[in-house]
């Protein structure tokens, strides 16, 4: 499909900007359901994903829908047909930080075709701060163009590292001498996709996202002029659900730096296990 065809990404920013803003408004959870892998999922969550979904099929019909809240056999269905353009969203990317009133989540959404995203919103609504990017155009910031950051050693880097997801092993190689400065994990993959974009920190290192998790942000950072892939030098795609490690960086000559030294520390067994 010609690019020129996709949904506009105005359109697509002003759904994402104006249903987030009604369902959170005022919206306040402590009472969060546990899901069968362990995470949070509240009725704000199931409000936004329901909301932004009848907002997207009233303006696009023909195009399929994954969401994080949807049952495992949706998703996997949605994304069977790998041909096709398919919304991929992430309804609150952050959910444990938003029950407990920590101000850091979002709401991500891709278009995807063939695996790869096309189109990418991101929201921060405790900042008003949205990021977006279309694949060759640029990534923005409220309509700022976003720029990679000079390159420097990585002594001088600051890291967001979800050390938690990461071979035991490279996580403690990390806690005991790592290559940075200092690190950071924030709680949310899809602001932490951005806030790499924008440069307000240099490195990233994540041990298994879901699709929803990177698809927006892997677009907004490699349009910013960043890079990103899995541990085993793959491009991060939308093709099925299981979960892929993620390696990036916002400066792609740091990248190259960083890249070696992760795969130097992180076990063979855990890679190749990551490959399957």
């Amino acid at each position: 499909m010609n690019l020129r065809s996709l949904p506009e990404l105005g359109a697509v920013r002003d759904i994402v900007i104006d249903v987030s803003r009604t369902c959170l408004s005022g919206a306040v959870n402590r009472d969060p359901i546990h899901k069968a892998d362990g995470s949070l999922v509240t009725k704000t969550d199931l409000d936004l994903q329901r909301s932004i979904h009848l907002a997207l099929k009233r303006h696009w019909p023909d195009i399929s829908f994954l969401g994080e809240e949807m049952p495992v056999e949706q998703q996997n269905a949605a994304i069977a047909n790998s041909n096709a353009l398919l919304w991929c969203l992430d309804p609150l990317d952050g959910t444990t930080n938003f029950t407990s009133a920590l101000p850091f989540y979002g709401i991500s959404l891709a278009l995807v075709k063939k695996g790869r995203p096309r189109l990418a919103v991101v929201y921060d609504p405790n900042r008003n701060e949205c990021f977006e990017a279309q694949k060759g155009d640029g990534a923005y910031l409220n309509g700022e163009l976003l720029a990679p950051p000079c390159e420097f050693p990585l002594s001088r880097c600051i890291a967001c590292v979800d050390l938690k997801r990461l071979p035991s092993e490279l996580a403690q190689r990390l806690a005991s001498g790592p290559p940075y400065r200092s690190q950071r994990n924030l709680g949310s993959s899809v602001l932490e996709w951005c806030w790499l974009a924008a440069g307000r920190f240099q490195l990233y290192l994540h041990g298994g996202q879901q699709p929803w998790d990177q698809a927006a942000g892997s677009l907004i950072l490699a349009e910013a002029g960043g890079r990103a892939k899995t541990i085993n030098g793959y491009s991060l795609t939308v093709a099925g659900l299981d979960a892929q490690s993620v390696v990036g960086a916002a400066n792609p000559l740091v990248f190259t730096r960083w890249y070696e030294w992760v795969q130097n520390h992180w076990p063979h067994a855990a890679v190749e296990q990551s490959a399957r």
